[in-house]
């Protein structure tokens, strides 16, 4: 309990902790069809005797808002609007009640964790300062004049950076695409939470990789939806046991991750695509694919998309450049069919009016310039050189601890502990010591990995944080 009473005050204690109790059953601390702390417990907590208790939950019975059963407890009393003539919200019932789910708990303690702490991070997703192309995109600003308008811009996004971006999938991913066919969204995620909650219904199954990234978002419970993991190996997800699936199911939608997929960084191998547009066409089962990393292979390799193979326009295609230019500018998108994207942008424009006009026009400039190219090569360097520095750490210092995949591209590197160990106390230990990752349970089924993320620290940090991170394993 982190409210005290004030000693120094000329206020009785009793009616300080009377004023508390009041002030908490006003702001919804405390809930109506829930008991208040025993007289006991509160003594205990706040220091003082239990008489002083017993006195305060007199004053608040003498006033009406509790009533006191015995064998029940105190309870807030069920006439307190009567009363007191005025209405409070429990705002916490609210918050409870509310459809749309919180993340989990462990991924709310990491992004806690990691504000204003100085720990090294291996758990972000978000590549670190000095890989954005900082230098770039001011000299963009500083030399180009800004021709856009600043009202409201076209449902799907600026139609400059629609061509743009139709030009460049077709240049560095091999995917034939019309403006018309392309939406503008606020990074990646706002485009999967578009696709559940325009195309999908309560009730529906869904297939998600096992482990995957869609794994750790709430947005499938919101919904309402059914979902089904697939694990993933070498070589990604196994089509045939998704034809399975579907003959129990009736799978409505496959969400994947196929190249240098988070966390485990793996490819899908180029005959399970094709089995899995075979199986897309045959059923009438949308996939929708994000592609965040597939620009990133460190050897310049061209990996075929699956929208790239897709000849019936079975696939939804997801992107941004929050993993390959700055997560900041906010700037993903969504490639289908005309009539799908017509129906999330109307979805978007109810959300937010459609997206920021400056930054559409940076994100335009920058890839429609010589700069990009130079940023994707420099970029693909640096990740190649982090990767190394946490594949020779976790040899130096986990070898006989840890089993990897070390990938060829993405950010992520997946670990499985070869001795199971309580992962709750694991990061515990481990951010004791400053360095935090991501359990393996936020991501998937299986609770021996952890994920380590080599886009947001040097070298030098990741080979520290490994070394941290070696040190707790090997203190439990």
């Amino acid at each position: 309990m982190e409210w005290k009473t004030d000693r120094k005050s000329k206020k009785p204690l009793y009616k300080q902790i009377a004023a508390y109790i009041e002030s908490g059953i006003a702001d919804g601390t405390f809930l109506l069809d829930k008991p208040l702390p025993s007289e006991r417990f509160l003594a205990s907590e706040l220091g003082v005797n239990r008489s002083t208790v017993v006195a305060a939950y007199d004053e608040l019975e003498a006033n009406g808002l509790v009533e006191r059963k015995k064998g029940s407890g105190t309870m807030i009393s069920k006439d307190i609007w009567g009363i007191t003539r005025k209405r409070i919200p429990s705002w916490n019932r609210y918050i409870e009640a509310g459809s749309f789910l919180p993340n989990m708990a462990v991924t709310q303690k990491i992004r806690k964790e990691t504000e204003g702490h100085n720990l090294i991070n291996l758990a972000s997703g978000e590549l670190s300062e000095d890989l954005f192309p900082v230098r770039s995109l001011r000299e963009i600003i500083s030399n180009r004049s800004f021709i856009g308008s600043l009202g409201y811009d076209h449902p799907q996004g600026n139609a400059v950076l629609r061509e743009t971006i139709a030009n460049h999938v077709k240049q560095y991913r091999r995917i034939d695409t019309d403006p018309s066919s392309i939406l503008i969204t606020s990074g990646a995620q706002q485009a999967l939470h578009l696709v559940v909650q325009c195309l999908l219904k309560p009730g529906d199954a869904v297939v998600l990789e096992d482990p995957s990234y869609s794994y750790n978002l709430p947005i499938f419970q919101s919904a309402g939806l059914r979902t089904f993991p697939l694990p993933v190996d070498k070589d990604g997800i196994n089509p045939e046991d998704l034809l399975e699936l579907h003959k129990k199911h009736r799978i409505r939608m496959i969400f994947l991750n196929p190249i240098f997929q988070n966390p485990t960084g793996t490819v899908l191998h180029i005959n399970r695509r094709k089995r899995i547009l075979e199986l897309s066409s045959e059923y009438g089962i949308p996939v929708i694919e994000d592609d965040p990393y597939s620009l990133t292979s460190f050897a310049g390799e061209e990996i075929s998309t699956l929208k790239s193979m897709d000849n019936n326009g079975n696939v939804l295609y997801i992107s941004s450049l929050s993993k390959i230019v700055a997560s900041g500018l906010r700037i993903g998108w969504i490639i289908g069919p005309k009539s799908v994207i017509d129906r999330l942008s109307d979805a978007k424009q109810q959300v937010d009016f459609g997206h920021g006009s400056f930054t559409q026009w940076i994100a335009n400039d920058f890839l429609d310039s010589d700069y990009f190219p130079a940023h994707l090569a420099g970029l693909r360097r640096q990740l190649e050189k982090r990767r190394d520095a946490m594949v020779s750490s976790l040899q130096q210092f986990l070898q006989k601890e840890v089993d990897y995949y070390s990938p060829n591209g993405g950010i992520h590197l997946w670990c499985k502990l070869k001795v199971p160990l309580n992962e709750i106390k694991l990061l515990e230990e481990s951010i004791k010591r400053g360095v935090i990752y991501v359990p393996g349970s936020t991501l998937g089924t299986n609770k021996e990995y952890v994920r380590f993320t080599f886009g947001r620290e040097n070298e030098d940090s990741i080979h520290e944080g490994i070394k941290r991170f070696a040190e707790a394993v090997k203190s439990l």
